[in-house]
Parts: structure tokens; sequence; C-alpha cells
């Protein structure tokens, strides 16, 4: 039983790490996307390919500054995970 609660957390933290790592870029490819949406319906210019430009230069932007720091838990994540797999073997 004690087996299943460390696979239980480590999921929970896999899932907390996913999250802490997406979110940056897609929230700020939604503020793009909706600024750039929002300013297409005032002007009524229909251009699709409109959006994709800035919301690329976002999330490269994004991944410039806030990059180190999603790898940084990505491999803290993948270190812990080591660990209890040689805790458990």
């Amino acid at each position: 039983m004690d087996d299943l609660n460390a696979l239980l957390a480590i999921a929970d933290r896999m899932l907390w790490t996913t999250a802490l790592v997406a979110a940056p870029v897609l929230l700020g490819s939604l503020g793009v996307g909706l600024l750039i949406g929002l300013i297409q319906a005032a002007t009524s210019v229909n251009e699709q390919t409109l959006t994709f430009v800035p919301k690329l230069a976002a999330t490269a932007l994004i991944l410039v500054l806030f990059g180190a720091g999603m790898t940084t838990l990505v491999t803290d994540f993948f270190q812990d995970i080591f660990h209890e797999i040689a805790s458990i073997g």
C-alpha cells in the first residue's frame, strides 16, 4: 500500500509540473490571441494569418524569459523520480 501512495504522489506531482511548465506559454498565447481578436473585430479585418506571427513571437519571448525556470522544474522532477525508483528497487 505504501508503494501505491508513492506512485500516486508521483502522478500528482507530474500533473502539477506539467501544468506549471505549460501554463506560461498557453496563457501568453491566449492573451495575444484575445488581443488580436479584439483588434480584428474592431477594425473588421478578417485575415486568418494575422494572428499567427504575434502568437509565435509571444511564445518565443515567453520561452526565452521563462525557459530556464521551466527546464529547472522538469529537471528537478526527473531527479526526484529517479531517486524514488532507486529507493523502491
